[in-house]
């Protein structure tokens, strides 16, 4: 996992092509693991828990070529704050070849009792001896609210992603083949190389290529030439969390750090916060969190919600280590599959809980935007139709302007609703399972189709199977007519009301990129959310 700016040279070799590679350097299955010679220069780690609070055991487990290691636990911020370094005894142990599903069982290399002066936020292990470093990371919470503000960090999403030790919710190395996406993934396994931490010219995912040319991603491109990830810019802390968090530094906004397991484990969690955030990419959900956030919401709780993708149901084991989702494959696999907890869409008819009732907004509707041949020459931004919202207070902009198209806020994920045009103005459709008022702010078209006019600007990456499968799994069947339905959608900024709360809900995961740019109507907008009186009922 390399540090920021590390150019990624003495990685590279740890970096394995899967067995079902599809050949393409870029897109291709490729993943980081631990070298099986122990003479190979190489530390790695992982905290036991995603979170601990003070009084409670962090316990880190790791193997490593050398006898010791430094080891630098440091609370992220501006300016990161060290609060352990010290050397610890380390050894070699052989890694399974199933980790990334069953977890590494890794010797205990340290453990300590997290003390009362460690404030809330996320930390960053560092392990380094002579030849290579890696990065891990844990949250500390608080014992009880501190800030006024919880930040729920999208720890679903991380795990679903994470491809350290060659498999993830998308790749992987299981199934008859050996070369199936893992429908169950562990939470004992490092961190790939670029969740943590980004190097500085690392590019972010939203890239429109030239028009009738073969799409390029230019982010997986820098992946696989300096030593990260694939996945780095889809998910993890260093992706989304991060700079929302060091923007919220910058402006005075203090933040208590939690996590979705955290959600799922404790009903309670949100109790005593009046406003909750979350941003990025918060694809992955279980029941649990959902029926925990919702009754937090009907009490009068206010999520504001900077993120886009709300989309898959996922299940959780008793200790929190192993998150499943069997996708596309559900309905055939899943021994829940014949219920209402399969892991699906949460859009899936079976469910009988739509998106559109947490949120507001689903990720069924559009998903991409500004990559690929998915609306990629589009706007970039949220175009306004509601300008005299009070979220739009300051901004200066007006109907048919857009919102942060110069910092191209609009991707790679969003999440919108089916809606209707009544003179001039966006309302949500019938029937679109809402449990409340919806207010559509603004709205921008997206879609699950990345087209093409040959074979000379196909797409092989996402091409048609995305809509293809929402089409079977949602309307039940691929025909034009449903390839129609699942391919024409939209991202939308909205204010959604449920029960005595309010979810305000900035569909994308790029929102962060307007903040980092220091886009001045994206950070009046946040701040209007973050501090301000929210419109009355």
């Amino acid at each position: 996992m390399l540090p920021e700016n590390h150019g990624g040279k003495g990685m590279r070799g740890f970096f394995v092509a899967g067995p079902y590679d599809d050949g393409d350097p870029v897109t291709g299955h490729y993943y980081e693991a631990a070298s099986p010679d122990p003479a190979r220069a190489q530390v790695w780690g992982y905290t036991a828990r995603l979170s601990c609070r003070a009084g409670e055991r962090l316990r880190l487990h790791a193997v490593s070529s050398a006898q010791e290691a430094r080891l630098t636990i440091a609370r992220d911020g501006l300016t990161p704050r060290i609060v352990l370094d010290t050397v610890i005894p380390t050894r070699f142990a052989p890694t399974p070849a199933d980790c990334s599903v069953r977890g590494c069982d890794w010797p205990l290399a340290f453990e300590t009792v997290v003390p009362e002066d460690w404030p809330t936020g996320l930390y960053t292990v560092t392990l380094e001896i002579e030849g290579h470093r890696s990065l891990g990371m844990f949250v500390v919470k608080p014992a009880r609210p501190v800030a006024s503000l919880a930040l729920v960090l999208a720890t679903g999403t991380w795990c679903a992603y994470n491809d350290w030790g060659g498999s993830n919710h998308y790749q992987g190395l299981t199934g008859p083949t050996g070369g199936d996406f893992a429908a169950e993934v562990s939470l004992l396994r490092p961190w790939a190389s670029g969740f943590v931490r980004w190097p500085g010219d690392a590019p972010r995912i939203p890239h429109a290529s030239p028009l009738l040319s073969r799409p390029r991603y230019p982010h997986m491109e820098y992946a696989r030439a300096n030593g990260l990830s694939k996945k780095y810019a889809s998910s993890g802390w260093a992706a989304f969390e991060r700079p929302f968090a060091l923007w919220a530094e910058t402006q005075g906004i203090a933040l208590d750090y939690l996590t979705q397991h955290d959600l799922h484990a404790d009903p309670q969690l949100l109790d005593g916060y009046r406003r909750a955030v979350i941003v990025g990419h918060d694809e992955y959900w279980t029941w649990e969190m959902r029926d925990h956030l919702d009754a937090w919401l009907d009490a009068g709780g206010e999520l504001a919600r900077f993120g886009g993708n709300f989309f898959w149901q996922t299940r959780l084991s008793d200790d929190l280590a192993t998150q499943t989702c069997y996708k596309t494959r559900a309905e055939a696999e899943d021994p829940m599959g014949a219920t209402r907890r399969l892991t699906s869409y949460w859009d899936h008819p079976r469910t009988e809980r739509p998106a559109v009732a947490t949120m507001g907004l689903t990720g069924s509707m559009g998903v991409y935007a500004g990559w690929s041949r998915c609306a990629a020459h589009g706007a970039g931004g949220f175009t306004i139709y509601r300008p005299d919202h009070w979220s739009l207070a300051g901004t200066g902009l007006g109907y048919g302007d857009v919102l942060g198209a110069g910092s191209r806020i609009f991707g790679y994920e969003v999440d919108g609703i089916d809606y209707e045009i009544r003179k001039g103005l966006p309302y949500p459709a019938p029937d679109t399972g809402l449990e409340g008022e919806l207010t559509i702010v603004a709205l921008s078209p997206a879609t699950t189709l990345a087209h093409h006019t040959g074979r000379h600007d196909m797409d092989h990456f996402i091409g048609t199977l995305d809509a293809e499968e929402v089409a079977r799994t949602i309307y039940g069947a691929v025909t034009p007519e449903t390839l129609g339905l699942a391919s024409r959608g939209n991202g939308c900024v909205a204010e959604y009301r449920r029960g005595r709360g309010t979810v305000f809900n900035a569909g994308s995961c790029e929102w962060v990129a307007g903040l980092i740019a220091r886009e001045r109507p994206v950070e009046v907008v946040t701040r209007n959310i973050l501090l301000g009186a929210w419109g009355s009922r």
